[in-house]
Order: C-alpha cells, then structure tokens, then sequence
C-alpha cells in the first residue's frame, strides 16, 4: 500500500537522499539549503512537496510541485508544474509514481489550477515514456541557451 503525503520536516533526510539521486550534479550545492528553506518558508519554489511511503512508512519516492504563469503549449497563467519527481529505483513499476503524480494533480485542482505541466531533459528516455504512461502528451522540445552579462 502506498501513501502519498505532504513532507513534513522529518522528511528531510529521505527527501535530500532522493534529490541527490535524482539531481547528482547538484548533490551537496543547494539541496540541504533549499530544504531548510522549504521548512522555513523562505522557498519561493517548490510550493508543495509530496512524499511517497511504502507499507512500512519508508520513504520511496517524492514530487515537487509549484505554478507557473507559463508552461510550453498550455493556455491558462496558472499552471500546475511537476518539477521533479523520483521513485527509489526498488520501487518503480509498482505505482509509486502513478500515485504521486495523481496526487499532484489533485493539489493542483486544489489551487485552481486547470492545467498540468512537466517536462524531461530531451534524453531521458525512460521520463519520456513514464509521463506518457500516466496521460501528458509531448509539446514541444526545446535547447535552452545562456550568457553571461557580465
């Protein structure tokens, strides 16, 4: 069975295990810091952050939720956006991530949100595949540039 819940500030070592593994290049920049601010309340984004417990309560997966005014290809200024999203590699193909994702939806009615977002580095193959499963469509693809001003 498996439960989806807003993370509470006990959640912050499984939640900063699972974002190293999901974001290696960032590991031990930000995520720590940004989870003290998540709690704080000092975090403009993510908005929500849901957990994913097994039956034994263990943390198996997380979803970063915030709105965007704008989302590639959606129509309202207030879109629901999945920012990240994990599942411990012992627990895919199980549900995990189809339970967060539809417990992200249902924050994003919460919010008056009418639209759902997402999006996956143009490699990932298996993103790609795991987000058609669960009904988005593919928009657009993108290569994002920037520069320097100074």
């Amino acid at each position: 069975m498996i439960q989806v819940r807003s993370a509470t500030r006990d959640d912050s070592g499984d939640w900063l295990r699972m974002r190293n593994a999901l974001w290696p290049d960032e590991k031990n920049k930000w995520h720590a810091a940004e989870i003290e601010q998540y709690f704080r309340g000092t975090l403009r984004m993510p908005l929500e952050v849901l957990i994913a417990a097994d039956d034994r309560g263990q943390a198996i997966g997380f979803a970063e939720l915030s709105i965007r005014p704008y989302a590639e290809d959606c129509s309202t200024d207030r879109v629901a956006y999945l920012e990240g999203w994990y599942v411990e590699p012992g627990a895919r193909r199980q549900g995990v991530g189809r339970a967060l994702v539809a417990a992200a939806e249902a924050w994003g009615r919460a919010q008056g949100c009418t639209e759902f977002a997402s999006d996956a580095v143009a490699d990932n193959v298996a993103s790609a595949a795991a987000h058609r499963a669960l009904g988005f469509e593919e928009t657009v693809q993108i290569r994002c540039f920037k520069k320097s001003l100074t």
